[in-house]
């Protein structure tokens, strides 16, 4: 499958992705992609993500392609049962949090934990990283189990944003491409 065969949703995790970071670079580049716009990003409430999401899905006129990072995975995971499987080709999720392991900042709404632990309705891949101070690669891999998602290690590349130097983030457009050759 082609990214011009999709519309791709954006999903950026909590305070959103800024100019530097991968998906606001990607988004740049890919020509259907759109970033979901939340009510808030400095105090995400996860009933308004949920709702928003779902909404930017049904309205998609070609089969969707998320691409989620940080709080954005577990948007995506909570997200799921209310997303028409019908609708969503894969998700591509990068870097989820575990709260079990890392403190929720202050301003997140505490529904966005526990994570949740069905499986996923759709093709998804969970790339994790080895130093990521709010995910051990345990857990990162558990959460992949509960999902059905394929794990992908990074290796030691921090939380995969700007400021772990994930800026334009090459090996992620190569492992994206390797996933979207499994879905079509």
């Amino acid at each position: 499958m082609r990214t011009s065969d999709l519309d791709i949703l954006i999903v950026p995790g909590w305070t959103n992705s800024g100019p530097d970071h991968w998906q606001s670079r990607w988004q740049a580049q890919l020509k259907t992609a759109r970033r979901v716009e939340f009510a808030s990003w400095d105090k995400p409430v996860l009933a308004d993500w949920v709702a928003r999401l779902a909404a930017e899905v049904e309205t998609a006129t070609r089969p969707v392609l998320l691409l989620a990072h940080s709080l954005g995975v577990l948007a995506v995971a909570h997200a799921a049962p209310r997303l028409a499987a019908d609708k969503v080709a894969g998700a591509f999720l990068v870097a989820p949090p575990d709260f079990a392991s890392a403190p929720m900042p202050s301003g997140i709404d505490s529904a966005f934990a526990p994570a949740p632990t069905a499986r996923l309705p759709f093709r998804s891949v969970l790339v994790h990283s080895a130093t990521d101070p709010y995910c051990p690669p345990a857990a990162a891999v558990t959460l992949a189990a509960f999902w059905g998602s394929e794990p992908a290690d990074a290796g030691d590349s921090g939380h995969i944003n700007s400021a772990s130097g994930h800026g334009p983030w090459p090996e992620g457009l190569l492992r994206l491409a390797t996933f979207l050759r499994h879905l079509g």
